[in-house]
């Protein structure tokens, strides 16, 4: 069944409108519908009623585009009557369409920034467009894999260091004594490394090296950005760093988890200091839960600990915030983003996301979730 749903959206949802099927009762109030308990019981389990006559256009990250298109595939099973459209534009031109009105909400793989940046705080900029706070509200939890592409080496563990001086040209063959070290009893070729980045501002850019930046001992020096600072050659999107690796004898990239699942890349280990951690979705949830919330009320924005110790706990990763405005200027509009959000946010939903290469929000995590979007209007 979930190969027919992918196959039904992968390429539609992000080009064109979607349209939806099988759609219950309408709202009548705007889309708060209900009380919290209710709310919450219904999200936990299948998620939120299905609203009328709205039509839906959203943009930004494309780290969360294979589970964006799961969520609306199996929406799609109950309801009918709407229409969503998510464009995976990169999660720096979402935040933009958003605060141009150009989108209902955006995917972003970091929160709205609260200091100002060339005259302009994000954060004061969308609250100006939704008339309305903006919230960040955590959806997806994407790993962030080092992907690489190395014949004859099917396990490989990288240090936070090591992988600061592969990306600043520090260390450039594969069998470099620091590669060595930390990989015992491994034949490493001599291969030279061909480090791809991504070209385009992405949110997962900035999480790679907010990673590299906390956890490196001082081997990356440059600031978290969501444009790359580092070595390699660009590729456009999650998409165009995977294939490029998988093309490419010696090639390494950062990218989500789906990715390189899709495309049957190595994944190396990552040792942060208490041992190397194999990427799976429960040592990510280890990490998640660990976050701490650097937001207030509603808005849910975290702060993770990327040079964690924790046994088990998987460190590079980030989480994709749908970032929605708190009371829509369109109650219609407002209604069926609440109605939708609760969907992705349901336990079973969020389960379902593994099948895809991502990780389910800790329970912790998705009850905060549930209480912000019962919240929206």
């Amino acid at each position: 069944m979930k190969n027919q749903r992918m196959a039904a959206v992968s390429g539609l949802a992000l080009i064109g409108t979607l349209a939806l099927a099988g759609c219950g009762a309408q709202k009548q109030d705007g889309g708060n519908g209900g009380t919290g308990a209710e709310s919450t019981a219904s999200s936990s389990q299948a998620g939120g009623d299905c609203p009328q006559g709205a039509s839906l256009s959203a943009q930004g990250s494309s780290a969360q585009k294979n589970a964006i298109e799961e969520a609306i595939s199996s929406y799609q099973e109950k309801c009918q009557d709407a229409k969503i459209d998510y464009n995976p534009t990169g999660s720096g031109a979402g935040i933009k369409a958003l605060i141009a009105g150009q989108a209902d909400w955006a995917g972003s793989d970091s929160a709205l920034k609260t200091e100002e940046k060339e005259g302009k705080i994000e954060a004061e900029e969308a609250k100006k467009a939704c008339g309305s706070d903006a919230w960040n509200i955590p959806m997806v939890t994407g790993p962030i894999a080092i992907a690489y592409n190395l014949e004859g080496v099917d396990k490989l563990v990288l240090t936070p260091k090591v992988v600061s001086d592969i990306f600043t040209g520090k260390i450039t063959t594969w069998n470099d004594p620091a590669i060595a070290a930390v990989n015992s009893g491994v034949t490493l070729p001599d291969t030279a490394i061909k480090p791809f980045f991504r070209s385009d501002e992405s949110g997962t850019t900035e999480n790679f090296t907010k990673y590299l930046k906390a956890a490196s001992d001082g081997a990356w020096t440059a600031e978290p950005a969501k444009q790359w600072t580092g070595k390699g050659e660009g590729k456009t999107k999650s998409d165009g760093v995977a294939q490029a690796v998988k093309g490419t004898p010696g090639g390494i990239t950062y990218v989500e988890w789906s990715y390189a699942k899709d495309n049957e890349l190595g994944m190396a280990q990552m040792d942060n200091g208490a041992g190397p951690v194999e990427l799976t979705g429960e040592s990510v949830g280890k990490a998640v839960e660990a976050a701490e919330q650097d937001g207030e009320g509603n808005d849910l924005r975290l702060k993770l600990d990327y040079a964690t110790k924790e046994a088990g706990a998987y460190p590079i990763l980030l989480v994709t915030y749908e970032v929605v405005c708190s009371k829509n200027k369109d109650a219609a509009k407002g209604a069926q983003i609440k109605s939708f959000l609760e969907h992705f946010a349901s336990t079973e939903t969020q389960q379902s996301l593994q099948e895809v290469g991502y990780a389910p929000l800790p329970e912790s995590v998705r009850s905060k979730v549930d209480t912000a979007i019962d919240a929206l209007q």
